[in-house]
Parts: structure tokens; sequence; C-alpha cells
């Protein structure tokens, strides 16, 4: 009985011939739109090996619906998970790669280790949904011959198939559902037991890095507080020279400079010594030049009054001679 789900559908990695539609993988599972998981050409062909050396198995659904709904749900909540980039996400099986343990998902491809085709009905296979027969007789009672009522009747035929083509490019049947929910479980198993793979290999591999790593961050710290104290102890010795030397400078000069100052006060001293003594000396010279001159000035007065004298005698006796 083909069924519909009425919701839009949205591309996801599955890997199915018949699209499946969005909401209800574990009870109503129609079809939308094809569904791929993400698969390299390296994990394509490891998986293309495999699947030659093991014969293929397909896992038994759940004993009951309920089950078989929740299993339908969790296997759709991961595939409506995306990762940053906007992709859908899911984990391949197989070795991964560099890249692929980077970034932990591959673009998306129609090709998978363990798909299955699922083809609609072949045509010559269906049933009529009418009785042709009943209905060419039916034709004939109305006024109809029977070449007329078998192309009416071909006609009503040939367009309830292709509505039905059209249905059946719309909906999917009970069986189909079964089989691609039993598809989905099987892929979903394999997830897992990839994750636990991955989880046992290359994350133990990434926390043997994390730990080489660490270990070798502490080394680095080590060594850089080791330089670090070295430098620091070099400056401080350094410092510690340079202070002394500074010291030991100032020290000389405030020595030279007391020397300077008590050379400078004692040569003071002398030169005021010396000055006192040519001042005294200086002195005492202006009071015997002064002295001198006053003996000499009382001695040229005298000499001077007595030229008067004498001249005044002379020419009163010149005068008493002429007259």
């Amino acid at each position: 009985m083909p069924v519909n789900c009425g919701s839009s559908c949205e591309e996801a990695p599955l890997g199915l011939a018949e699209p499946l539609c969005e909401p209800a993988l574990g009870g109503v599972l129609a079809t939308g739109r094809k569904l791929h998981f993400p698969a390299s050409s390296r994990l394509q062909n490891y998986r293309a090996r495999k699947s030659e050396r093991e014969p293929p198995s397909l896992p038994l659904p759940p004993a009951d619906r309920e089950t078989r709904d929740m299993w339908g749900r969790s296997a759709w909540r991961l595939l409506r998970s995306e990762s940053p980039g906007g992709r859908r996400v899911s984990a391949p099986r197989g070795r991964f790669s560099l890249a692929l343990r980077r970034d932990f998902f591959t673009t998306t491809t129609k090709e998978s280790h363990d798909i299955r085709r699922v083809d609609i009905t072949p045509l010559e296979q269906r049933k009529l949904t009418f009785d042709t027969h009943a209905l060419v007789q039916d034709l004939e009672t109305h006024g109809f011959d029977k070449a007329q009522a078998e192309t009416i009747v071909s006609a009503l035929t040939t367009l309830s198939n292709v509505s039905l083509d059209t249905i059946y490019k719309e909906m999917v049947t009970q069986a189909q559902q079964e089989i691609t929910v039993q598809q989905l479980m099987a892929h979903l198993d394999s997830i897992r037991k990839d994750m636990v793979i991955l989880e046992k290999s290359e994350f133990a591999n990434l926390r043997a890095d994390n730990e080489k790593m660490k270990s070798e961050l502490e080394q680095v710290k080590q060594q850089l507080i080791n330089e670090t104290s070295r430098i620091r102890a070099d400056n401080k010795l350094d410092i510690n020279l340079e202070r002394s030397r500074v010291t030991d400078m100032f020290t000389d000069q405030e020595k030279k400079l007391m020397e300077a100052t008590t050379e400078f006060t004692k040569k003071d001293t002398i030169t005021n010594s010396i000055i006192s003594e040519t001042s005294n000396k200086i002195d005492t010279e202006i009071a015997s030049l002064k002295t001198l001159m006053e003996s000499n000035k009382l001695e040229t007065i005298r000499y001077l009054a007595a030229s008067v004298f004498t001249c005044l005698a002379i020419a009163l006796g010149f005068y008493r001679f002429w007259k």
C-alpha cells in the first residue's frame, strides 16, 4: 500500500535508488529526494574489496513496531545533524585518511558498498483497480459496440497506469519502506562500529599525540624557565657590578673633590696672607712717601721764602742805591 507523508523533503546522503522523505523513518518512511552517506574514493574502494571478501548481510528489523519507530527516529536525528559548514555529516566506515581524521566528513556521493536497488512494481505485474470486463459489458449495454468499449477501457487503463506511475514517483510501498529501514539500520550499525573503531584507534593516537605535545611543551616551558632564571641572574650580577663600579667612581670623584677643595682653601689662605702682606707694605710705602712729601714741601717753602726775602733785599738795595 503506497503511503505519503505529505511534508517537504530534503536531500541527505543515504545512497538509495528510490528517494526517501523526511520525518518518519521508523513509522512511515515515504519518498522525497535521494539520500547518500558520504564516502571518499579510498573508502569506496576499501568497502568494495571488503564486500567482495564478505557476503552481504542485512540485519533483521526490530521485533515490534514501537522499537522500530524508536530506531527510525534515532536514525533520522543522526541524518538531520549538520556540520559547521552546513553539510550532512555521518561517519563512513573503513580507515580514515589524514583529511578525514581532521574534518570527520566528506562530500556526498551516490555510490556505497551496501546499496540495494528498490524498484517499483513493473507495469505488467500491476493489478488494475477496476474490472475491465464488467466495464466493457456496461458500455455495450449503453450503446457502444465491442471495439469502442474495449478502446475506452484501454484508454482508461492507460490513464490509470499513468496515474499509478505518478503516484509511485511520490510514494513508497510498505515492503519498500521495510527494505529502506533495514538498509538504514545496517548503515547505522556500520557507523556505530566505525565510531567505536575510530574512538579506539584514531582517538587513542590523538591522545598519544596530545600527551607527547604536552610533554614537549612542558620541556620547552622548563627550558624557558631555566633560561629566564639564568638571564635574570646574569642581569642581576651585571647590575650589581655596575652599581659597585658607579659607587666606587662616585667615591673617587668625591675624594678628588675634597682634595681639590682642601687645596683651593689652602691656596686661598696663602693668597690672602700674601695680599695682606702686600697691602701692609703698600700702606707703609705710602706713609713713608707722604712723610717724604711733607718734608720736601717744607724744604721747598723755606727755600722759596728765603729766595723771596733775598730778592726783596736786593731790590731795596738797588732802590736805595739809585735814589
